[in-house]
């Protein structure tokens, strides 16, 4: 699912702890609420802050079809049971 781009730039300043508060606009617009969670990554010389919001789990739902990631998740599993 793509998300329209914001049409405004919108400018914010970080506190001493690295902290910034998102535009109400663009939290309603993201589906940002309280305690959700985001990933952050830098790409090339920009800093990418992606919400992780049920729409998103949503449209994740079967890109790992015809991967064999369960079975590398399971071998990875049992790994770790060996160990311990």
């Amino acid at each position: 699912m793509v998300m329209k781009s914001a049409s405004t730039t919108e400018s914010v300043t970080f506190s001493t702890r690295g902290q910034i508060v998102i535009p109400r606009r663009l939290r309603k617009e993201f589906g940002i609420e309280e305690g959700t969670r985001a990933m952050i990554y830098a790409e090339g010389d920009h800093l990418v802050l992606r919400p992780v919001t049920a729409r998103l789990i949503r449209s994740l739902r079967g890109s790992l079809k015809g991967t064999n990631a369960w079975e590398t998740f399971r071998a990875e599993r049992q790994r770790e049971r060996e160990i311990t």
